[in-house]
């Protein structure tokens, strides 16, 4: 396997988690925290025991980042999103373009060209409409540039001191092409994993503007639109079983997931994955694992052992996989669980965020 992993996997002796118990009481919260909102243990339990016992149905049941819909003969994917970033304006990007990369990627996670956006603007009393108008224009310059149409929308005024200058909400729909199942319970033992690049650039771009700190070279946010991306993966492969973009949580959270819904092992090796000398400083100084922070415009793929060197190719051929890697596989070993080989020979269980470690990133 080019790169990263060779054909045998990563090579370290598998641990036994057989004998694990969870000292910790199960959470118990009577109103919404912040972690409820960071993509990890709490935001699924907030989702799985209380929006979809209230919503249930098949379509639902499948909590991927866009839902499969069958219409006329096509198959459609739809998705939603909210954004509540702050600060609104940040290196590399705003709440307006990131507002349209993270619906459109949700819908290529599914494979689906990305074809229609809504967009709902929520506004609080008092902000500037200079404000308002610098980040509609970034909406509708990164929709075109993702090759969308805002085809729908809505505005509300909220009074000042209830919101935070500009919420957005988006809602999108996309074409899934023919041939195309991805799906989070495709992933199989011996699939091997590529990140299509340099990861918690966004989280750390947000952080260090936020915090007004600096680390001796600007670290600008990764948000991108995917689907070309995507498309070429597709056309090179029809037959990927998993593609996720790692935002809240970081990809420690998307490996986790995956895990969890298709009942493999994920192994990684740490040394292989691609994170920038300043992204592990800043982490360093902050107390974050690289592993947990968001990322805007990256995607992890599981793929089939025999076409993952033609996947990577693919990926490295484009200018938002020009730094793709091969970071680890799936095993029938410790199933639901993802375990990092170190640098020094040992091993980690990567786990499930509990919260969020940066809040209110996208």
């Amino acid at each position: 396997m080019a790169d990263a992993l060779d054909a045998t996997g990563p090579t370290y002796a598998p641990a036994d988690f057989s004998g694990w118990t969870c000292p910790a009481p199960l959470r118990d919260h009577d109103r919404v925290v912040m972690g409820h909102g960071g993509g990890g243990t709490l935001s699924a339990e907030l989702v799985e025991h209380l929006f979809v016992p209230a919503f249930g149905n098949d379509v639902l049941s499948e909590l991927g980042d866009s839902a499969r819909l069958p219409a006329s003969g096509e198959r459609l994917a739809f998705s939603t999103d909210s954004f509540v970033v702050r600060p609104l304006f940040f290196p590399g990007g705003s709440i307006g373009d990131l507002a349209v990369n993270g619906t459109v990627n949700d819908l290529a996670m599914a494979g689906a060209r990305p074809l229609f956006l809504s967009c709902g603007f929520i506004l609080e009393e008092g902000v500037e409409l200079a404000v308002v108008a610098r980040v509609a224009e970034a909406f509708g310059a990164a929709a075109r540039a993702a090759g969308v149409t805002v085809a729908t929308g809505d505005t509300k005024v909220v009074e000042a001191g209830h919101g935070d200058g500009v919420f957005i909400n988006t809602a999108g729909i996309g074409r899934i092409p023919d041939g195309v199942d991805i799906h989070p319970r495709r992933a199989r033992p011996g699939d091997v994993i590529l990140v299509s690049g340099a990861i918690g650039v966004h989280g750390v771009a947000i952080m260090s503007v936020r915090e007004g700190l600096e680390f001796g070279v600007e670290i600008e946010s990764d948000t991108a639109p995917l689907g070309d991306l995507v498309a070429n993966l597709l056309a090179a492969c029809p037959d990927v079983h998993v593609l996720r973009d790692p935002t809240r949580g970081g990809l420690a959270t998307t490996l986790n997931e995956i895990a969890a819904a298709s009942g493999v092992g994920v192994a990684l090796e740490e040394d292989a994955l691609p994170v920038p000398d300043a992204v592990a400083n800043a982490c360093a100084l902050l107390g974050l694992d690289p592993l947990y922070v968001a990322n805007e415009g990256k995607l992890a793929a599981f793929v089939p052992p025999d076409r993952a060197d033609a996947c990577l190719a693919v990926l490295r051929a484009h200018p938002l996989g020009k730094e793709a890697v091969a970071v680890g596989r799936c095993v029938p070993d410790h199933p639901g669980m993802v375990v990092s080989a170190t640098g020094l020979g040992g091993t980690r269980v990567v786990d499930m965020p509990l919260g969020e470690q940066l809040p209110r990133i996208c």
